[in-house]
């Protein structure tokens, strides 16, 4: 079996790249806008913990709500669900513009609006997860998520430049202008190109909501080696989300960082990730997809922390962001096709779902946990240590210091993470069985 992208699967794949190519567009737009929001609130703040909170307020209604986004994506059309939580959430973009444009715009403006926008991500999401596999060959699975991967590198490496180039000549108001226009391209593409055939289950249409949503439940008590994946990602979750809420606080705060350089960090992140994503498209299937997932998160886990923690300068930086992030779009490649094909079509949504509210919720507790820490634990105690001393030695001195030593302690917990997970039977079961 070739394991590229031959004319005939370009064919087959017709409606999966049209969405795509035009989801791509938009979150690029929207990664724009966000990039800009934090360099303003920090401007605006100067704590990692306010900024952090952007984040929080983003996840708080996904995790809390997606139990119940799942049953609800299973008995819903999947591109209208779509459409609609596309139109709000570009309504909330378009709030942040006139609250601008008054010059009435707060950071509590922004945590509002971003809670309306995880709600939205809520119960799109589960949507968008099955519409991929209904349009995608089983045969395909990787291919397709690899693509999904290489648009989001190469997201990550244009967002910085773009958002940096439009605040510089445009402002704000530039950067979410482009973010809306991005928005009508991806949202007439999907009402007028792609059609979405639908996996209707006549059962969920006619069981109650709770009964339906905690079925998503019961799949995962039944089926461990699921259930256990997810959790172990919950715990990485929780490691990620620290290191996100403490990068900005570091770099723009040490000598030779600032806005620039966390431009440069972010861009050698994307241009990592891309060259990931094209190993993912071209590489067959693993022996073991298991052992693939493990090795890629473990190099990740014990390269990019520890370089942040001990470097001090961006060259160290940017070698820890291309050997931290290489191996994602690898392991985010074979975790969605081990998912995909393990788990039935038309229990996806609520099983997605479940994954969710499970896998997820530790994410705005680190955001929150890694803000919390920088500013009240870790930059105090760094304050407070001696020239010379072994922390200093190690770590540095004046601000950034600290959030440089918590990155030391996130290395090695998610190294502990996935030396759990590469012992976990359940786990190894799921492709077993």
């Amino acid at each position: 079996m070739k394991h590229y992208l031959t004319k005939d699967n370009l064919r087959e794949l017709r409606s999966f790249l049209i969405l795509w190519a035009t989801q791509a567009l938009s979150s690029l737009g929207s990664a724009m806008t966000s990039f800009a929001l934090i360099v303003w609130s920090y401007d605006q703040q100067g704590s990692a913990l306010s900024t952090a909170l952007l984040s929080v307020c983003s996840y708080l209604p996904y995790v809390a709500m997606s139990i119940f986004a799942g049953a609800l994506s299973d008995r819903w059309n999947k591109k209208r669900t779509m459409l609609v939580c596309d139109c709000i959430a570009a309504a909330t973009t378009l709030c942040v513009l006139l609250l601008l444009v008054t010059d009435r715009l707060t950071i509590g403006h922004l945590y509002a609006i971003n809670a309306v926008n995880g709600l939205m991500n809520t119960v799109q999401r589960p949507a968008a997860d099955v519409t991929v596999t209904l349009l995608t060959p089983k045969h395909l699975y990787q291919q397709t998520a690899a693509l999904q991967s290489f648009s989001g590198s190469l997201i990550n490496i244009i967002t910085p430049a773009l958002a940096s180039a439009l605040l510089a000549f445009t402002g704000l108001r530039g950067v979410i202008l482009v973010d809306l226009l991005t928005f009508a391209a991806a949202f007439l593409s999907l009402l007028l190109l792609v059609e979405i055939p639908e996996a209707e289950d006549k059962a969920v249409k006619g069981e109650p909501l709770l009964r339906a949503a905690g079925e998503g439940l019961a799949y995962l008590r039944r089926n461990r080696g699921v259930l256990h994946m997810i959790l172990s990602f919950a715990a990485i979750n929780l490691v990620a989300s620290m290191y996100e809420a403490a990068l900005p606080a570091m770099i723009l705060s040490v000598p030779g960082g600032g806005q620039a350089a966390l431009g440069t960090v972010n861009a050698a992140k994307g241009i990592a990730m891309l060259a990931g994503s094209s190993l993912a498209l071209l590489l067959p299937k693993p022996r073991s997809r298991v052992t693939m997932v493990v090795l890629c998160m473990a190099v990740s886990m014990s390269t990019d922390n520890f370089l942040l923690a001990f470097g001090r300068s961006l060259p160290w930086w940017c070698l820890g962001a291309v050997l931290g992030w290489l191996p994602i779009p690898l392991m985010n490649a074979n975790l969605t096709a081990l998912m995909r094909g393990y788990i039935p079509v038309g229990m996806q949504g609520r099983v997605f779902s479940a994954r969710n509210t499970l896998q997820f919720f530790t994410i705005p507790v680190g955001y929150a946990l890694g803000g919390w820490l920088v500013d009240r634990v870790f930059e105090p105690a760094m304050a407070a240590v001696q020239a010379g001393s072994l922390p200093a030695l190690l770590f540095g001195t004046g601000k950034g210091s600290g959030a440089a030593a918590l990155f030391a302690v996130l290395g090695a917990c998610g190294v502990a993470v996935c030396m759990a997970m590469a012992t976990d039977q359940r786990i190894r079961e799921m492709e077993r069985t």
